[in-house]
């Protein structure tokens, strides 16, 4: 068995993803916030790089039902839609829409795992039904690499404690001494440290203390409520849709 964890995609190598089944975790905001949008009954969202290249698709696209999503330094890009919070995610915004979404942080995790067999988006939101997948792949591929996106290419506490919860679900309450990686045997120390309350980590995080400053507060408390949008966003085609179990 193999259960890897990195806390950045910082020098992810394509050997490291290639064939192999990736979770990615930026639980504030953005793989909570593409939770949220499929739970609404979003089409797809379409992740990129860069608000410019956001706004060329967009136009290439030339479509009626398409909106911008997308955060720099935690605020909403001048002329999208919409920002990066799950709230805004509601079912009369997003019904029946595609999503074109450029974080920060998130949308360029999900961009560092091409040529990965599958790739999934987890955060609370969806840990329970993440957490199936992935003891599903670890009872049948033996193999599985939780990516977090981290902040500013180096290691966050909130994706850092979402990854062990992650990591002890496709577990099964197995102890294993061996098959993991040392960011993963970190991450389920973080587990053991913090319990099971999200709110606390994500909140003593440095991107829980700044959406707080900034008047996040509220997708903060979203981000930490376990099971809300119970969907499994799967990445396929650089579009991120319902994953066929789901």
């Amino acid at each position: 068995m193999r259960l890897d964890v990195v806390f950045t995609p910082q020098g992810l190598a394509p050997a490291d993803v290639t064939g192999r089944t990736v979770f990615v975790i930026d639980i504030l905001r953005a793989t909570t916030a593409m939770c949220a949008a499929l739970a609404h009954g979003a089409k797809a969202v379409i992740p990129v790089g860069s608000s410019e290249e956001a706004v060329r698709l967009a136009q290439t696209i030339g479509s009626t039902d398409l909106l911008l999503a997308g955060e720099r330094n935690c605020v909403r890009i001048p002329g999208f839609q919409l920002g990066n919070s799950p709230l805004e995610m509601t079912d009369e915004t997003v019904r029946g829409r595609t999503i074109i979404m450029t974080t920060t942080n998130g949308t360029k995790a999900m961009l560092a795992t091409q040529g990965a067999g599958a790739v999934y988006a987890a955060a609370a939101a969806n840990l329970s039904v993440a957490g199936v997948a992935a003891r599903d792949v670890l009872e049948r591929q033996r193999d599985m690499l939780i990516v977090c996106a981290g902040r500013d290419g180096a290691f966050s506490l909130d994706d850092a404690y979402a990854a062990g919860r992650l990591a002890v679900a496709a577990l099964g309450g197995r102890k294993p001494r061996r098959g993991l990686n040392d960011a993963a045997l970190a991450a389920l120390d973080l587990v053991r440290r913090y319990g099971d309350a999200w709110f606390r980590p994500l909140a003593y995080s440095r991107a829980g203390r700044e959406l707080i400053r900034l008047g996040f507060r509220p997708d903060v408390e979203d981000a930490a409520r376990l099971d809300a949008y119970p969907v499994l966003p799967n990445l396929h085609d650089r579009r991120v849709t319902l994953a066929p179990a789901a």
